[in-house]
């Protein structure tokens, strides 16, 4: 009897053009509108290689090895993934005629150990990139300056007498030790490493609640293949609340044949998204499949819940799941990101409440940090929602009376 009601429960689902638009079909031209409005965005915010000068003098050449010229030598490769400066090496008097043809954003002049200054002609983004970087060098230097002048200090009487240098020369022996520590940093191969993932974008929390979205859709198929069971709500379900059948098994395989119909559904976005429209969910598949599974029966828990509920018409609970969807996905970041950042700052209980934010969090972190215990809290999270839901819709169908059929 199971395997009989859930063949035809499957198939009545897929002949109901209706579900099929907004489980199948709206997900797949949402993911096509995102495309097309978030495609040219981050192209468009990128920040442009930077025309810069250097000028050369004795404290700073482009064969130098202080820490200015080693950052500037990295920032200025031609053609790497960290490239933000087109640089030229010149003297100042051309530094200053590039820089009133607007040729160059503006140019950097090292004059002492602890002299140094950056000069442009007007203010603008580039602009304070090319000053940000030179502030963010020195302070480099300043804690490199410190840990070599408590060493000296620690040290003072050794350094004199290997190194020969009195208080008159300590600048020049500072140089000469500044140098040294640079070359070793060298030698060691000490290097910053970005740990971050390759993929990141701003825009894929949209897609994150698309998915979501999607999973909290196939609640309508749940919603229907319950309300057949129902003698209020169709003619199917007064036979089968009549019928000498199990009605466990009737709920249970209708509840199975939603769940399938919604994976296949959430199975054809991710194809569309990842070969179609190419976006990159990053290299954790499946994590990334079992949270959509467990978001997906949360979806179909919480149109079990409706249908067992309410005691409306099914467009009336058809309304009450798009609503709810709708609004989980706005407060989830769909219609702007910094909606959920403002939610959890603000109200933190609503998105912990959210299923769709659950959703979409599990993601964000598979995403964005390098360990699971965010992702995991989300997915036992929707696991807790989806039983709490199943269980207060089994003790509300269990006490429907009618009084006729």
């Amino acid at each position: 009897m199971f395997f009989h009601n859930f063949k035809y429960s499957f198939k009545s689902l897929f002949r109901n053009k209706m579900l099929i638009f907004w489980t199948f079909a709206f997900p797949i031209i949402l993911g096509t509108l995102f495309n097309m409005a978030f495609q040219d965005i981050e192209k468009n915010e990128k920040l442009d290689i930077i025309d810069i000068a250097i000028v050369e003098n004795d404290f700073l050449d482009r064969d130098s090895t202080s820490l200015f010229n080693q950052v500037f030598l990295n920032l200025g490769e031609e053609g790497s993934d960290t490239q933000l400066f087109n640089i030229q090496y010149v003297e100042e008097e051309k530094a200053e005629e590039l820089l009133s043809k607007n040729q160059i954003t503006g140019y950097f002049v090292l004059e002492g150990v602890n002299d140094s200054r950056v000069v442009v002609n007007r203010s603008g983004i580039n602009e304070t990139v090319f000053q940000s970087v030179v502030g963010e060098i020195l302070q480099t230097q300043e804690v490199f300056k410190n840990i070599s002048e408590k060493w000296v200090n620690d040290h003072v009487q050794d350094l004199t007498k290997d190194t020969k240098a009195g208080t008159e020369n300590f600048d020049s022996w500072y140089q000469d030790l500044y140098t040294n520590i640079v070359q070793k940093l060298n030698e060691e191969n000490i290097q910053i490493q970005d740990m971050s993932s390759k993929n990141l974008s701003y825009t894929m929390i949209e897609y994150y609640t698309l998915i979501a979205m999607t999973c909290l859709y196939g609640g309508i198929l749940g919603m229907t293949a319950m309300n057949q069971c129902l003698a209020n709500m169709s003619h199917n379900g007064k036979r089968v609340s009549v019928a000498p059948i199990s009605k466990a098994k009737l709920v249970l395989s209708s509840a199975c044949s939603s769940y399938l119909t919604q994976l296949i559904g959430l199975l054809l976005l991710f194809l569309y998204t990842i070969f179609v429209i190419h976006v990159d969910y990053g290299n954790n598949l499946p994590l990334i499949i079992l949270l959509s599974l467990v978001g997906s029966l949360a979806g179909l828990s919480l149109g079990i819940f409706v249908a067992s509920i309410f005691k409306s018409n099914e467009n009336t609970k058809v309304g009450v799941m798009i609503a709810f969807t709708m609004f989980g996905c706005v407060l989830a970041g769909m219609m702007g990101i910094t909606m959920k950042y403002v939610i959890d700052k603000n109200i933190p209980l609503v998105n912990y409440l959210n299923p769709v934010n659950m959703i979409t969090d599990g993601f964000y972190a598979l995403y964005y940090y390098d360990t699971l215990d965010r992702y995991f809290f989300n997915v036992i999270s929707l696991v807790l929602f989806s039983l709490l839901l199943i269980g207060i819709s089994t003790l509300c169908l269990r006490r429907q009376k009618y009084e006729y059929i």
